[in-house]
């Protein structure tokens, strides 16, 4: 142990800007006192004292807390915050050094002087007469509330930090205390109620602090006479459930003593007279990001409290960008509660980062390790919420465990038809006063009032209502409420406002799966679980939830098919959304196609028009994107008869873009533009009945994808570019993934590449992989790989050729990415020529040229011909440039039949470059400057500006 200060009284330290007063307890800096904690302060005097010299941790731990049993990582907590006080490190100072293992070093030049002792105001405002409990760890996040508290103390008097167990109450008001307590001419006193379980004996808790006799039958008034010519702070800390003797305790003691102040620590206000309510929230957490990067994890309280305790568990512990994500998760989960987090970064060292979290649903038996040293009802997770629970009334109790059954937020309704009964009637507010007492949180921020389980609590109020035998009851009510509000939300649907709806019923979706989950199980109900499915799916689809709808409906279809029922509505409403999910999960293929055939069958035996329109439509889509081309334009003009004679004239015009998009990709921009215009002419975006849930995106974004296909390709680029913009920010203001998708993959996407804006090109591209990846879209991710691919190539990057070869050799099963934008054939085949593959080149082109024969899509026919004699011409063999020529003219035909100018353009330079290198000077500048000059805007753009020099050259 170390021997105690051989500095005299009046000896100063100094080191760096610091000056150091050991038997003064204070650290100053230009002379200003710096607020540091006694145990850290403590540590910096025996460092100091013997600077240069080799401390052991054994010697420090002895010393700051002597007598008293503690953890090894309370010092390296208590050395990392001395490091920040001194800016240890920071502008090239280093005071403290470590023996890995062993203990520490004070490394920084001293000079020990005599000196004059400080003077009374600083000596004042750090002066410690209290008996206060060490703080475990910096208090982190809370600077804020902490200033602000103290500043307000002095006026108000009596401030009472309210919060649920484990938020940090304790550690916020010692730390108030902890930076006002000077100020007070007798010092503070912290009152420990948590051992306190008979009411009368607050007043004696209390005398026993402060060392005072009193009169056992009038308590209060002997303290009053006891403190009322002092000026002392109290701490009363863990007043829930004695709440009404503290109140009764604290306004005698204001009202008879004015030197006192209180600050009270509760779950719940104690509604005393002059007291001022301080609600203390969860620690500040980081949204979900896969892509969250250590730096950005780290500007939120959670995460930071997360890093120092794990550093003060684990040596050498540092929060890395691919670590950034899971830490974060486990911080969302533990809901920022300090308590949690602190408890959870101290099993870093026994289970790692990953392991961690995976354990986390089991973590009242994980979060058990706390610190010995803290008050009993904080070293464990489970003894702060069993604190909690135990002195509830019974119907308390009973409340708690039942609303654990709801997943997410919950309304007042929902409690009353589920977790409500005769016996909790009968009882006075039990829900209430869960409310008052922080157990449940309140979000009054919306037209109704919503509240939530904090996760934590909702885990450990789970496990209570499966001791009590009552799960499965509560959970089947659960489940069947939520089944009527989604069967009301169905019908509802059809009538309100799609974001009104979409405002009420989004919140459910942690509820509707809860139901599920339960529904679902062995102790479950399947007919609950499959009519819940059925009427889910609208929600599903808004929320962009595709992956998840998908698996829902496959389990609800299995339930349904092995009960052998016959047909019904339910098996074609299950049949549809499995349909839907497909499309975006897998793409086009035989399985997908045989799923809307039969929603078909099912629609037409039911006579149900609203099934049938979405059947053809499904048929439609599953054709187009299967490259069945014409197919596709059957099932759209079949469409189009269907809807004929419907109420909403929108249906007839979104037959119109069904037929626009057909005719597009069969070559027919003519017409097809005549049909996505008039389409878009009269279409209003309905604001009831969605066309998402019904069509699965956004018609009028569709639609502007399609178009700024075709404006580009008949010349108007500039135009095209703007429509694809208004298309993707619309889809960015609805906040719909597929929308969104469909905007980025058929227009802006490929229209930037075409234009050659390649840093609109890049920011479009990653957007899509980061939609479709955050939703699971296999099948956009398809897309948004090849255009990655694409851009590569643009970009002469020699990673192009593998990453847009592996993008179109990696075709999911059953799909035809390739087959459905074929154009990605010609920019392989072309970079594959540029790079000398002529082989692989001309089995890349004639694959994609033999497809646009068969399957008659002929919408970039003439870019795929004027590629094949890009090739010819590469390879340079015999007849060359004669068989090259033969495949620009028939290039030149395609576009010109097409009106497809920006097509004809890229061919007639190429010709114009062959007729060139032949001599044939004036053929070729005749040819480029008649397609040069039909052009009317996008001058700026690769194509024309390519255009423009050759036709320098040639002039």
């Amino acid at each position: 142990m170390v021997a105690p200060s051989t500095i005299s009284d009046n000896r100063t330290i100094s080191f760096g800007p610091y000056r150091l007063l050991p038997a003064q307890q204070l650290l100053l800096k230009a002379g200003k006192p710096i607020h540091v904690g006694s145990c850290t302060l403590e540590i910096l005097i025996a460092l100091a004292e013997r600077a240069g010299e080799f401390v052991s941790t054994e010697e420090l731990i002895a010393r700051v807390w002597p007598n008293t049993f503690v953890e090894e990582g309370n010092l390296r907590v208590h050395i990392a915050a001395l490091r920040r006080i001194l800016r240890d490190t920071q502008a090239g100072n280093r005071y403290v050094a470590n023996v890995p293992g062993q203990g520490y070093r004070f490394i920084a030049p001293v000079i020990l002087s005599e000196g004059q002792r400080s003077s009374a105001s600083e000596a004042a405002a750090v002066e410690r007469r209290h008996n206060f409990p060490a703080p475990p760890t910096r208090i982190v996040g809370r600077d804020g509330i902490v200033s602000t508290l103290a500043a307000q103390l002095p006026e108000r008097h009596f401030i009472t930090v309210v919060g649920p167990g484990g938020i940090g109450k304790t550690t916020l008001a010692l730390a108030v205390a902890e930076r006002r307590a000077a100020f007070y001419e007798h010092g503070a006193r912290f009152v420990d109620l948590a051992s306190v379980a008979d009411p009368l004996l607050v007043p004696s808790a209390l005398a026993s602090v402060l060392g005072a006799a009193i009169r056992s039958d009038k308590p209060i008034p002997s303290l009053v006479n006891f403190l009322k010519d002092r000026q002392i702070l109290i701490v009363l800390d863990g007043c829930e459930h004695i709440t009404e003797p503290a109140a009764a305790l604290a306004v005698e003691l204001l009202k008879g003593a004015s030197g006192v102040h209180i600050l009270a620590t509760s779950r719940e206000p104690l509604r005393a007279e002059g007291e001022r309510v301080q609600r203390l929230a969860p620690l500040g957490l980081p949204p979900e990001s896969a892509r969250l990067s250590a730096t950005e994890a780290l500007a939120f309280p959670a995460v930071q409290l997360f890093v120092e305790r794990a550093a003060a568990s684990l040596d050498g512990f540092e929060l890395g960008d691919s670590d950034a994500p899971a830490v974060a998760d486990i911080c969302r989960r533990l809901d920022g509660i300090p308590l949690a987090i602190e408890l959870a970064a101290g099993r870093v060292d026994a289970f790692g980062l990953r392991d961690l979290a995976a354990r986390l649903d089991d973590r009242f038996r994980l979060l058990t390790r706390g610190r010995r040293t803290a008050l009993p009802r904080h070293q464990t997770l489970s003894a702060t919420l069993d604190w909690s629970y135990e002195f509830l009334p019974e119907s308390e109790r009973v409340a708690l465990r039942r609303l654990a059954v709801f997943a997410g937020s919950f309304t007042l309704k929902a409690v009353s038809a589920v977790a409500e009964s005769a016996q909790l009637a009968a009882s006075v507010n039990p829900f209430a006063n869960l409310v008052a007492k922080s157990l449940v949180a309140a979000d009054i921020g919306s037209a109704t009032v919503r509240y939530r389980l904090l996760e934590t609590m909702r885990v450990y109020a789970l496990a209570k209502l499966t001791e009590s035998g009552e799960l499965s009851e509560v959970s089947r009510r659960h489940a069947e409420y939520f089944l009527s509000v989604f069967q009301q939300a169905e019908a509802k649907w059809e009538t309100r406002p799609t974001a009104e709806w979409l405002e009420d019923y989004g919140r459910e979706i942690d509820n509707v799966r809860a139901a599920l989950d339960w529904a679902f199980s062995t102790d479950g109900d399947a007919t609950i679980a499959v009519a819940l499915t059925v009427a889910a799916v609208p929600l599903w689809l808004q929320l962009s939830l595709t992956q998840e709808c998908h698996s829902r409906v496959q389990h609800a279809l299995a339930r349904l098919e092995n009960a052998a029922s016959p047909a019904t509505r339910l098996l074609m409403q299950l049949y549809a959304a499995l349909g839907v999910t497909l499309l975006h999960k897998t793409g086009p293929g035989p399985e997908i196609k045989a799923v809307w055939t039969r929603v078909l069958e099912l629609a037409e035996s039911f006579e149900d028009r609203d099934y049938m329109v979405r059947a053809l439509w499904g048929l439609w889509v599953t054709s187009i994107n299967g490259g069945e081309y014409r197919a596709a334009l059957a099932f759209a003009q079949r469409f189009r008869s269907l809807v004929a004679n419907a109420a909403d004239p929108n249906e007839l015009l979104i037959g119109d873009r069904l037929v626009g998009n057909s005719l597009y990709y069969l070559g027919d921009h003519i017409n097809a533009r005549r049909h996505i215009e008039r389409m878009l002419s009269g279409y209003a975006p309905p604001v009831r009945r969605s066309h998402v849930v019904r069509f699965h995106f956004d018609q009028r974004m569709a639609a502007h994808a399609i178009l700024a296909r075709i404006l580009w390709e008949q010349g108007f680029s500039e135009q095209a570019l703007r429509v694809a913009q208004s298309s993707v920010q619309d889809a960015q203001a609805i906040d719909h993934a597929l929308s969104l998708c469909i905007s980025l993959a058929v227009g802006m996407c490929p229209v930037a590449l075409a234009t050659g804006d390649l840093d609109q090109s890049e920011r479009a591209v990653a957007m899509l992989l980061d939609q479709s990846t955050r939703h699971e879209l296999t099948f956009w991710h398809a897309w948004g790989r090849a255009f990655n691919g694409v851009l590569l190539v643009k970009r002469d990057d020699a990673r192009a050729l593998e990453v847009l070869g592996n993008a179109l050799g990696e075709e999911l099963p059953g799909t035809s990415m390739a087959r459905r934008n074929v154009a990605f054939l010609g920019d392989f085949a072309e970079a594959l020529g540029s790079g000398g593959e002529f082989g692989k080149g001309f089995a890349v082109i004639d694959a994609a040229l033999e497809r646009c024969e068969r399957d008659e899509g002929r919408w970039c026919f003439a870019n795929l011909l004027r590629v094949k004699g890009e090739l010819i011409l590469r390879q340079g063999a015999p007849n060359a440039t004669v068989e090259a020529e033969t495949y620009f003219l028939r290039s030149l035909d395609w576009a010109h039949r097409q009106q497809a100018l920006s097509w004809e353009l890229r061919t007639a330079t190429s010709l114009a470059r062959l007729q060139r290198d032949g001599g044939r000077l004036g053929e070729a500048r005749d040819l480029l400057t008649s397609v040069y000059a039909r052009f009317s805007e996008g001058f700026g753009t690769t194509d024309l500006t390519t255009a423009k020099v050759l036709l320098a050259e040639l002039a």
